[in-house]
């Protein structure tokens, strides 16, 4: 099985991309291992590319929540790159744009 999550750290950014097409309760768990396997104590901001991404439920946001909690600092930063439109809508509908930065 190919990781959900492959990224980087370059400078402190934990840049990566999600290889499925749905953060639901069945990949959230992956989700946070793979996460996991790749954080270091230095991640001061992350960017997810969401392109693959068209569904998200609350598992899916609980995973991302739990992402940003990870992150320290006054002002944690995860951007969301490429959002499509039914996740946006959930994002929004959650109020969590107000802390996610996301982008189209």
């Amino acid at each position: 099985m190919s990781p959900i999550v492959e990224g980087k750290i370059e400078g402190g950014v934990l840049h990566a991309a999600l290889s499925v097409n749905r953060l639901d309760a069945s990949s959230s768990r992956d989700f946070k291992k793979h996460v996991d396997a790749i954080w270091s104590p230095e991640v001061s901001r992350v960017e997810l590319d969401f392109g693959k991404v068209d569904f998200i439920d609350s598992s899916g946001v609980g995973a991302l929540l739990g992402v940003y909690k990870r992150l320290s600092g006054d002002e944690p930063n995860l951007q969301l790159k490429r959002v499509q439109a039914p996740v946006q809508s959930v994002i929004e509908l959650l109020r969590l744009h107000r802390i996610f930065d996301i982008s189209n």
